[in-house]
């Protein structure tokens, strides 16, 4: 009997209550969100406490200039991530359905696009209030980590966004019609009257890599190796780690269901065979990780 891990039974609402007829509930999503928005904020604030961190001994922005980016912040990542969900993932459906496209409540984010709207936020942000770009970058890359971490995390917690079929005495069997659809034998695990498919809990890899790995690797470079002492590298440095662990992660995860077909099982945008290619998430991470590179030469070259 092949081994794997049952789905946890966890609720994905943390509590709910009924008010007036209306039921609302706090979800571990949400609580993702906000607990990440908490985190990140007093990162920054912490770091731009301690002026011999950064260049010439200045902190780039106050921390009243911090709270009030975490405003624009939310905005860009709202805006962002789901504009970014209907260009990327769904833009044909979108197309035909254009009054679904502010209703984010029914889900469907894009970190990616979520990270263009706060890169866009930030820029805007630096040119109202006269902030160097490069250094306020660097704050706003320390600070996203732990959301990356916490929202994967949720994302597990909703059996959401799961990996491929696997062998893997630590696949996962996640609940659902759908995550139960393996597509071959690779999988399959024969639990007493039923047959179940078990995935990897690929959630758990992009919060290990991209949230936990990632969050401290930042930390102890800023910390202990100053790397907040060039602007742009760190900014750099998430960009480049991100786009890789994601690139990595992209092999284990399942794609989404609009780009699966018979000739293309494993949802690739850019196949070259029915097994090798690219997914959508690879291809929007891969410039990622060329540009976080190309930041951090340029910045090391301007510091020389």
């Amino acid at each position: 009997m092949q081994a794997a891990i049952p789905f946890p039974d966890i609720s994905p609402e943390l509590i709910s209550f009924t008010i007036g007829g209306f039921e609302l509930a706090l979800r571990w999503y949400a609580l993702a969100y906000i607990a990440a928005l908490l985190i990140g904020w007093r990162l920054v604030v912490m770091a731009v406490r301690r002026p011999a961190l950064w260049p010439g001994n200045t902190a780039p922005m106050t921390p009243e200039h911090v709270e009030n980016l975490v405003t624009w912040v939310i905005i860009g990542v709202i805006l962002g991530g789901r504009l970014g969900f209907v260009l990327f993932y769904q833009p044909g459906y979108y197309l035909q359905n254009p009054a679904e496209i502010p209703m984010i409540w029914q889900g469907g984010m894009a970190f990616h696009g979520g990270l263009l709207g706060v890169v866009i936020a930030g820029a805007l942000f630096c040119r109202v209030h006269k902030l160097p770009m490069a250094s306020v970058g660097d704050a706003m890359a320390m600070a996203t980590p732990p959301g990356l971490l916490l929202g994967r995390i949720a994302n597990f917690i909703n059996a959401e966004l799961w990996g491929r079929p696997t062998d893997a005495p630590w696949g996962v069997i996640f609940p659902g019609e759908y995550a139960q659809s393996c597509p071959g034998p690779v999988g399959l695990v024969e639990r007493a009257w039923e047959t179940l498919c078990a995935r990897h809990p690929s959630q758990l890899y992009e919060a290990g890599l991209e949230g936990l790995l990632l969050g401290a690797v930042i930390l102890w470079l800023i910390y202990r190796r100053g790397w907040l002492k060039i602007p742009g590298q760190i900014m750099g440095l998430f960009l480049a780690g991100y786009g890789l662990g994601r690139f990595i992660v992209e092999y284990f995860r399942q794609a989404d269901p609009q780009f699966i077909t018979p000739d293309n099982p494993l949802g690739h945008v850019i196949s070259l065979s029915p097994e090798i290619g690219l997914s959508m998430g690879q291809l929007l991470s891969l410039p990622m990780l060329l540009v976080g590179i190309a930041i951090i030469i340029v910045a090391r070259r301007r510091a020389a």
